[in-house]
């Protein structure tokens, strides 16, 4: 089979590989109909995350068919149609049994194309399948429902859940890519006041206002310190969500909130940020951290198949198999392509 491989930072290809097979009797292998980039796999080439090695597939969304199951496999079934978690659960573990599956003891966690071989193939081994893939509603796209892999749950939980958005709140946004504007989409289930889009690319923006942002600020050119104050009589947002992964907007994060407001960090970083606890400290700020649990799935997919939250908005570009290493450079040079999410299919 065929499958996009890491070779170190900045190189990758695609290229012939061997094709998955069974190694434990929880597994099952899943042949892949849409897969797509997440910007970790972006954070992955610039050699942010050192534990991904030489020779691995990268990639961990997929939705795809079952073609093979191991022995162990309870509740799916070849032929099932599935979503393929970015989050694998041993479910018998302490943290899998807190719901807190991305900590899992028993094998599980962020695992698929970080410490072993991920979705951007046409195949993909699964692990502990039974509770790390949820079968397809029936009616759901394929892409509405490879939004649900990662991006939404991920903004939803480390983001909304982890900042807790309230009504009435004013909710800043550091970043309008696509989890930013997962967040952006999960805030406005809670009724904030405002929700106010920070990014410098008024593309990105633009999208944010369509996600549902009614203030947007070009940090560029604007003063977001401004626009909050004016928003909040001087107090800062109730909710700052940081949704890049470096160190000046998770700074930017903790000076937008209010006394006693929740910074919630979503944004994957590669190096130090500084900390400014001689400002913090007086003043009850809560920052919370998250690898995303995808505990929310279930939520979300009843959601999107009751159309109150629209996944499939995220898709802006589409390819084949085949493309991706087109698929990569337009979603490398986002800025410049409008790409939010991209979604490549098998023909």
């Amino acid at each position: 089979m065929r499958a996009l491989v890491y070779h170190g930072p900045g190189n990758k290809a695609w290229e012939e590989v061997p094709k998955p097979t069974i190694l434990a009797d929880t597994d099952a292998i899943v042949q892949v109909d849409a897969v797509t980039i997440c910007g970790t796999d972006l954070h992955i080439l610039k050699g942010d995350v050192p534990a991904v090695t030489d020779g691995r597939i990268l990639g961990h969304e997929a939705v795809g068919t079952v073609e093979q199951v191991g022995s162990g496999v309870k509740n799916v079934r070849v032929g099932d149609k599935v979503l393929v978690s970015c989050i694998t659960a041993c479910g018998a573990c302490r943290f899998c049994r807190e719901g807190s599956y991305g900590q899992c003891l028993g094998g599980g966690g962020w695992i698929l194309g970080h410490k072993i071989d991920g979705t951007q193939a046409e195949y993909v081994r699964v692990p502990f399948a039974d509770t790390s893939t949820h079968k397809a509603p029936a009616g759901m796209s394929d892409e509405d429902l490879l939004m649900l892999a990662d991006i939404l749950p991920t903004g939803y939980e480390v983001g909304v859940l982890n900042g807790k958005v309230q009504p009435g709140d004013v909710v800043a946004v550091v970043g309008a890519g696509p989890i930013g504007l997962a967040a952006i989409m999960g805030s406005k289930l809670f009724s904030p006041a405002h929700i106010v889009a920070i990014d410098k690319a008024d593309s990105r923006l633009e999208a944010a206002k369509q996600f549902g942002a009614d203030v947007v600020v070009n940090n560029g050119r604007e003063d977001p310190m401004a626009a909050i104050a004016a928003l909040t009589d001087g107090l800062g947002a109730d909710v700052a969500i940081e949704a890049v992964g470096v160190p000046a907007t998770f700074e930017l994060a903790t000076e937008l909130v209010r006394p006693g407001g929740h910074i919630a960090n979503i944004g994957v970083h590669g190096e130090p940020a500084t900390l400014h606890l001689e400002s913090l400290w007086i003043r009850n700020v809560t920052i919370t951290t998250g690898l995303v649990d995808t505990y929310s799935t279930p939520t979300l997919l009843k959601l999107s198949s009751g159309h109150q939250v629209e996944a499939g908005r995220f898709v802006t570009h589409h390819f084949a198999l085949n493309d991706f290493m087109e698929a990569y450079d337009v979603f490398g040079r986002a800025a410049e392509t409008g790409a939010l999410k991209v979604v490549l299919t098998r023909s």
